[in-house]
């Protein structure tokens, strides 16, 4: 099943008397590009996120992991006071207020207030505690957020294959006009090769003239590139219908359906049929579009 690298979840869960929040949301990216916003106490388990969310087959995106850990009272922690940075941080307030003449309002609770003059630290013990319970409600954000990605994923894939059916129903077009294409040219260098002789008083052998004018016309044929582009079409449903990561593959295919609506339509001496291909470049780049949200 083909996923999309658009998705979203979220889970929230009360443990224990920890209220935990994960939030994963992604866009998509050429490559894999995982970003996580912890607690500065929970540091340490985004390392092991990352590895988690993998399990899920995730291989292209740009992912946000964001963590709201909420412990009352800050149970189980230590507090701890860093007097040389306080002493710092006291003596660099005074500076400053001596040195723009400002007013003397140096209390104990704006010192207090920067996050660096206190550390709150937990037993190792208490922060694996809290590390399983994170990882509980990580894997219920992360099943939702695969979930998203997968229906995501499946209404894409169908918006394609709408837009492949319109394709091949253009390359059929091609292929019902192509005969009376070259037949049409044929006609047209014939008369043009007849009245060139004439003009000229040069006597010609008709049959090789008609020879000629037969190789000429051949060279607008497009039979083989509407052979070509049928294989792609089909390589491209393959390709949506299997597992896996398959973005860059149906990027591919893209250009090869491409490749061969350029050469048709620059073979082509038939106005219709290059009607057709223009629709047909239009769908392919609309399909390219889509394919660009497809992992």
């Amino acid at each position: 099943m083909l996923k999309s690298m658009t998705g979203y979840g979220r889970a929230r869960k009360n443990i224990d008397n920890c209220d935990i929040t994960v939030e994963i949301k992604s866009v998509n990216n050429r490559t894999l590009d995982v970003s996580v916003k912890l607690p500065r106490a929970y540091t340490f388990a985004e390392e092991r996120i990352k590895p988690l969310l993998l399990e899920y087959g995730i291989n292209r995106g740009k992912l946000d992991v964001y963590v709201s850990v909420d412990v009352p009272a800050n149970e189980g922690a230590t507090l701890t006071l860093d007097k040389e940075f306080a002493a710092q941080y006291v003596d660099a307030l005074r500076t400053l207020r001596d040195e723009f003449s400002l007013p003397d309002d140096i209390t104990t609770m704006k010192v207090a207030e920067n996050r660096d003059v206190f550390t709150i630290t937990k037993k190792e013990d208490d922060l694996e505690a809290d590390w399983e319970r994170i990882k509980t409600v990580l894997i219920e954000a992360a099943g939702k957020f695969d979930a998203a990605r997968a229906a995501e994923g499946q209404r894409l894939v169908a918006d394609v294959k709408t837009k492949l059916e319109t394709v091949s129903s253009l390359v059929d077009d091609v292929e019902s006009r192509a005969g009376d294409a070259v037949k049409e040219y044929e006609a047209r260098l014939y008369k043009k090769l007849k009245e060139t002789l004439s003009e000229t008083g040069v006597a010609a052998d008709e049959s090789r003239v008609l020879t000629e004018c037969a190789i000429f016309a051949d060279r607008v044929a497009t039979d083989e590139e509407t052979v070509r582009l049928r294989s792609h079409i089909k390589a491209f449903y393959d390709t949506l219908d299997g597992d896996g990561p398959a973005g860059r593959n149906l990027d591919f295919w893209c250009q090869e359906m491409n490749r061969e609506a350029n050469t048709t339509g620059s073979k082509a001496q038939n106005a219709a049929i290059t009607a057709d291909v223009v629709a047909i470049k239009c769908e392919i780049e609309k399909i390219r579009e889509q394919i660009q949200n497809i992992e």
